[in-house]
């Protein structure tokens, strides 16, 4: 009787190992459709990118003073649309004709929220500034993310440091929107499918 027993008992002792197990996990600062609205945006921004020189000319695209998320996403999208257009890409300043350099005016998300109704509220209880945080009571709500992506640039001589030129800000956007109607019944564009150039339409624009 002791001898049948052994297997079961083994069994059961795994099971309880194996459920005591966790696997913990990390999260970045960004959703992926965060992360792509941005990237749509910028990919926008640099569409038919043009610069003051002849075509064939060769280019150093200096990012030193880029800075922002997603910045290299930007400036890939930025060498890339160069490319195209028919400039040569240089690997540094010193084998090119012409540095342009970068600048970012922005390139993040907007959210904006439109609603009829009471929106989430954080009213204080106390003296010591503790608050209760009400949840969004609403008729109906409307809500909007958008990337946004503008940057600029000037080109001058590598060599000699003379310019050559200013790049106009580029400009993009892209964006979504979703309704809500009783903070139940939702409809409209959730998120961003890896891939999509064009936001699905969101029933209606109001």
């Amino acid at each position: 009787m002791g001898l049948s027993t052994r297997p079961i008992s083994a069994a059961i002792a795994c099971v309880l190992v194996a459920g005591c197990a966790s696997t913990s996990e990390t999260y970045p600062s960004r959703t992926a459709t965060e992360q792509l609205l941005i990237a749509r945006a910028a990919d926008r921004a640099v569409e038919g990118l043009k610069l003051p020189v002849p075509v064939g000319t060769k280019i150093f695209v200096d990012d030193a003073f880029f800075r922002a998320e997603n910045a290299t996403y930007a400036v890939s999208a930025i060498r890339n649309v160069l490319s195209e257009a028919g400039y040569s890409l240089a690997n540094d300043r010193n084998s090119a004709d012409a540095v342009f350099e970068l600048r970012a005016g922005a390139l993040s998300l907007e959210q904006m929220r439109r609603v009829v109704g009471l929106p989430p509220l954080a009213v204080p209880i106390n003296e010591n500034l503790n608050v209760v945080s009400i949840p969004e009571l609403s008729l109906y709500s409307r809500r909007d993310r958008v990337g946004v992506a503008e940057f600029s640039g000037f080109l001058y001589d590598g060599r000699t440091g003379a310019p050559l030129g200013a790049v106009s800000p580029m400009i993009g956007e892209f964006r979504i929107r979703s309704h809500k109607v009783l903070m139940v019944i939702s409809w409209g564009q959730q998120s961003v499918e890896p891939g999509e150039k064009e936001p699905s339409d969101s029933w209606t624009e109001f």
